[in-house]
């Protein structure tokens, strides 16, 4: 899912179904809506006007995390 919100840049939940969908990735709209919905909360995507995107990490928080990823 993220990798398709990645990939697209901005897309909305027909965008990533077709995407998946061209990946082989079966998904049901309900599965989909919950997965959403999940990455919302724990503040990973974020919605603007029906479209999801990856959420921006500030610069600081980004280079902290190039530093000490495993």
């Amino acid at each position: 899912m993220l990798k398709a919100i990645e990939t697209l840049r901005f897309a909305s939940e027909k965008d990533i179904m077709h995407w998946l969908d061209e990946e082989g990735e079966t998904l049901s709209r309900d599965e989909l809506r919950r997965t959403l919905e999940l990455l919302l909360q724990e503040d990973r995507i974020e919605l603007k006007n029906d479209l999801f995107r990856l959420k921006r990490k500030s610069s600081s928080q980004s280079a902290f995390d190039n530093l000490f990823k495993d």
